[in-house]
């Protein structure tokens, strides 16, 4: 579960975060976009709310595309690379190419087992040799980042000494994003069948969501959310 630092950013995994840059509308900028076809203007909370409800529960939601965020992303290279998969969004990423990439790597708490009934999934499991395994991981890491260094220091360019990076790397890029892709993003990967270290993300930026759209983050969580999650609901 993320960790809330302070009222735009969560701490996500052991070093990664989720912060808000800055937000454009909320949810009257999805209100004024969807009564401007009627030539009209905000009615009130009670009223409004049930304008959001209907746009939802219709799947009415070009609206929602006039509310717009900017996030400031830090993960490992996996999750980005799932990430990315989102092409109704902009971003720009840290480049390896311009910078040398600090000595910042994802290191899992615990191991999970390949799930046997998803080829795509896990599931939690105690192995016996978990603890030697871990430390095996650490090694790696730790090889990898001197060998990348030693490639550096002798004058090889870090677009190629950057093959040593390993995808448990940590990266950091700028994510744009209206709220009807942001829902999309939410429903697709905070459900329980998405990878866990990429729920812990989606579920940051659900608790975001929620913060700066409540009227929105409450339709979406009655007729838009299909996944399973208990950290998805109206609180």
């Amino acid at each position: 579960m993320a960790h809330q630092a302070s009222k735009q950013q969560y701490e996500v995994l052991d070093k990664g975060f989720v912060r808000l840059v800055e937000q454009m509308g909320g949810d009257l900028a999805v209100v004024l976009a969807a009564r401007v076809s009627y030539g009209s203007r905000p009615q009130g909370e009670e009223k409004d709310r049930r304008l959001i409800n209907y746009l939802m529960k219709h799947h009415h939601e070009t609206p929602f595309e006039h509310a717009v965020y900017k996030f400031h992303v830090k993960c490992p290279l996996f999750v980005a690379r799932q990430w990315f998969r989102h092409r109704w969004s902009s971003f720009n990423e840290i480049s390896a190419r311009y910078t040398e990439f600090p000595d910042e790597f994802y290191r899992p708490a615990q191991l999970r087992v390949q799930a046997p009934r998803n080829k795509q999934g896990s599931e939690p499991a105690q192995l016996e040799n978990e603890a030697e395994l871990l430390r095996l991981i650490e090694q790696t890491h730790q090889l990898l980042y001197q060998n990348y260094q030693k490639l550096l220091a002798a004058g090889v360019a870090r677009e190629l000494a950057r093959g040593l990076l390993p995808m448990n790397s940590y990266t950091q890029f700028y994510w744009t994003v209206n709220a009807r892709s942001l829902m999309n993003f939410v429903n697709l990967r905070a459900d329980e069948g998405a990878q866990w270290e990429m729920r812990q993300y989606a579920e940051a930026l659900a608790q975001i969501f929620e913060q700066t759209m409540p009227w929105s983050w409450e339709a979406f969580v009655n007729f838009y959310w299909s996944g399973e999650n208990p950290a998805i609901k109206v609180r």
